[in-house]
């Protein structure tokens, strides 16, 4: 267990982002399955008005370093692609 001051607060600096980026990605998570069972049942336009939500929110968690830069163009190209192909 930390004993300086500074360390508790590095603790409870970590766990408070922590928290964070969990429901930030839970969110994206939730978000991308939405747009993939749109995309499975074939309803493009649907498709097409969620899917700038989609990239946004997985932009703003890149942007925060939540998540990885790459994988988050990744994310966006292949969601992309699947939507132009239905």
């Amino acid at each position: 267990m930390a004993n300086h001051k500074s360390a508790k607060k590095r603790i409870r600096q970590s766990e408070t982002r922590r928290q964070n980026n969990k429901w930030k990605t839970s969110r994206v998570r939730t978000e991308i399955k939405k747009l993939r069972t749109l995309m499975s049942e074939g309803k493009k336009d649907e498709a097409l008005t969620l899917y700038p939500k989609v990239q946004s929110l997985i932009n703003k968690l890149a942007k925060s370093s939540a998540l990885k830069k790459a994988t988050a163009a990744r994310k966006t190209s292949r969601i992309a692609s699947q939507i132009s192909k239905l």
